[in-house]
């Protein structure tokens, strides 16, 4: 059926006459979404158990998992993905910006620095990284934070993504929809940088050592996950500080900036048991969806080109 798919779009690309240029942006948009969703599907009962331990007080540890077996006993083993549909519907377009964005920035940035086609250096490497995370989340900055809402209500609270919208438009102001967009950025810039430059640099260094242009796809796997463990850990406290900022509508707390919600934090709970809550939990997590968000997105891209080819020759 996927197969199927490509084709068609094959045709379609074709039949519409695309130069390569856009053929290469609609082959990232594909790959990228397809990248985020399988990812963030993968992980989603550990990111959900994430997201509610980052919005309490109380203190993480291995009552987090607990948390997941109570939620399945209680609801049902599906119920661990309640809050997916808003996920995927953020996820989708975020990926696919980002890993697009990503392909063109590294184009722009390699003809500006005279390295066209080649590895980049490593300043313009982690620049190129930085500038596609911010640029998506700029875009999907409230489904983000519908996301986050769903995450930490019971399911009464909120039918649907439609109805979050409604519901804090309504009730709390559409400003708050971007709530927390500062320490998002904040904390983007290092993420995305550092993932893209380390995925991108270890991708490098195994081409210079084994003399084989692309690696397997285990090895694609080892590289992302080693990406996502620096990204994430870099960033982590303004992850806590935006969950904070984006569920404070419905914990009962009051939190303005970024500063006041970083010292609240520590007044209350402490630097690591407060800014670095859940990071285990996202060192389990955070390697195994950047490793399939990466794998997946090189892979899909060969085959989509490999796809072109075969149809090109075929004609």
């Amino acid at each position: 059926l996927m197969q199927a798919k490509f084709n068609d779009l094959l045709q379609l690309k074709q039949g519409l006459g695309l130069k390569p240029q856009t053929r290469s942006v609609v082959n990232s948009l594909l790959s990228g979404a397809l990248a985020g969703a399988l990812a963030k599907t993968a992980v989603a009962p550990l990111d959900r158990t994430k997201i509610i331990f980052q919005g309490r007080q109380q203190h993480f540890s291995h009552e987090a998992y607990r948390l997941i077996y109570r939620t399945y006993l209680k609801d049902g083993f599906l119920s661990l993905w309640r809050g997916n549909s808003a996920t995927m519907v953020r996820v989708i377009p975020y990926a696919a910006i980002q890993f697009c964005a990503h392909e063109q920035y590294k184009r722009l940035l390699g003809g500006y620095f005279g390295f066209q086609g080649k590895a980049l250096p490593p300043v313009p490497r982690l620049l190129a990284g930085s500038m596609a995370g911010t640029t998506a989340a700029m875009l999907t900055y409230p489904l983000d934070m519908v996301r986050a809402r769903m995450a930490v209500t019971p399911k009464e609270m909120y039918s649907n993504i439609i109805h979050v919208f409604v519901r804090i438009s309504r009730e709390e102001g559409l400003k708050t929809l971007y709530r927390g967009f500062t320490p998002t950025i904040l904390g983007v810039v290092p993420y995305a940088g550092l993932s893209f430059f380390t995925y991108e640099t270890l991708k490098k260094m195994h081409a210079e050592r084994s003399g084989r242009p692309q690696p397997y796809s285990y090895e694609r796997l080892v590289f992302g996950a080693c990406a996502g463990l620096l990204g994430q850990s870099a960033s982590y406290p303004l992850d806590v500080v935006r969950r904070r900022m984006q569920t404070a509508g419905v914990t009962g707390h009051t939190y303005g900036t970024i500063l006041g919600t970083m010292r609240d934090i520590v007044a209350e709970e402490g630097v690591v048991r407060g800014l670095y809550k859940g990071l285990s939990m996202n060192w389990v997590k955070g390697p195994i969806a950047v490793g399939i968000s990466f794998t997946t997105f090189d892979m899909t891209q060969i085959l989509l080109k490999k796809l072109y080819q075969l149809r090109y020759n075929n004609r």
